[in-house]
């Protein structure tokens, strides 16, 4: 079955794109989902109206994140998790955490948008890359911290030395 894609999808293509699915998926997912039409005669005539429109809302898209992004990237979290003997976290911070605690700061960003490859599981300060348009990406700060307090930590290292 062939469908115009009339919104970005990572698998299948860009918005205005003819692309061939298989029945099923293009049945019972993207046309009730209205993320693709069927590519009839008719349909194929408007394309090129998508595609223009397309490229004009992209552009509009790109700027807005563009926006964004500089307001992401000064934006600093901060996780407190419980932390064994060699700085190894019981628990990690995943990219649902992060973007809970970037809800609770007043930007609402899906956790799928947030580009982590696994958990952070180890103390320290990271750059968590989030994809806010396709060609867009914002980097936010994320500082894990673990759940002893700071003074506990320089007295062990005064007596050590």
């Amino acid at each position: 079955m062939e469908v115009i894609l009339k919104e970005d999808i990572n698998s299948l293509g860009h918005r205005g794109d003819v692309v061939k699915v298989a029945d099923g998926y293009g049945r019972n997912y993207l046309l009730p989902q209205k993320l693709a039409i069927e590519a009839t005669a008719n349909n194929k005539a408007v394309i090129e109206q998508m595609k223009a429109s397309a490229v004009r809302k992209s552009a509009k898209e790109k700027v807005d994140a563009e926006s964004f992004s500089t307001q992401l990237s000064e934006v600093e979290l901060v996780f407190e998790r419980k932390v064994g003997e060699s700085e190894h976290l019981f628990g990690s911070v995943t990219s649902s955490d992060i973007a809970h605690e970037l809800e609770a700061k007043g930007y609402t960003i899906d956790r799928r948008k947030i580009s982590l490859d696994e958990p952070l599981k180890t103390l320290g300060e990271y750059h968590v890359p989030v994809k806010l348009h396709r060609d867009v990406t914002a980097h936010v700060k994320v500082v894990v911290k673990g759940d002893q307090p700071e003074v506990v930590a320089t007295a062990a290292a005064a007596t050590a030395e």
